[in-house]
């Protein structure tokens, strides 16, 4: 009973700061949630608890192929080329670790995120605001 109260405020927590969140935060949020799934993943394959072993790595892989999604090609151009070969690249390490029970397929993945929310989390306020601005403006004018 209460771990289900925990996991409503939870995700009642999660909705208001999704409300309130800009794309980059977003972005950010769905990484943490992506490493956080697969950190879960693991203790799932240590505990020989397969059925949640699945959800958790299914989780993740969703999140990874929902980044995959929403890369702007025409803005990012080669970055966003290499990052979809780089997103799917997880997703297909994440099916085999799922499959074998693999621990370090599922740490490869983790490093290869943490690398990627390293880099996007440096990304200054300034840049972070003109990006947003020239997104908007693309959608006002009907890019």
């Amino acid at each position: 009973m209460m771990n289900g109260k925990i996991r409503h405020y939870q995700r009642e927590a999660l909705k208001t700061r999704l409300a309130s969140a800009d794309p980059f935060e977003v972005t950010q949020m769905l990484m943490e949630g992506a490493l956080e799934s697969m950190k879960i993943a693991k203790i799932n394959i240590e505990n020989k608890d397969l059925e949640n072993k699945s959800k958790f790595i299914a989780k993740a892989t969703t999140i990874i192929d929902t980044l995959r999604l929403s890369l702007d090609y025409e803005a990012g151009g080669e970055i966003s080329v290499n990052l979809s070969d780089l997103y799917r690249y997880m997703s297909e390490r994440l099916l085999e670790a799922s499959i074998g029970n693999d621990i370090a397929k599922i740490d490869e993945v983790i490093d290869l995120l943490s690398g990627i929310k390293g880099a996007w989390d440096k990304i200054s306020e300034s840049d972070r605001n003109a990006a947003y601005t020239q997104m908007q403006n693309k959608t006002a004018i009907g890019e």
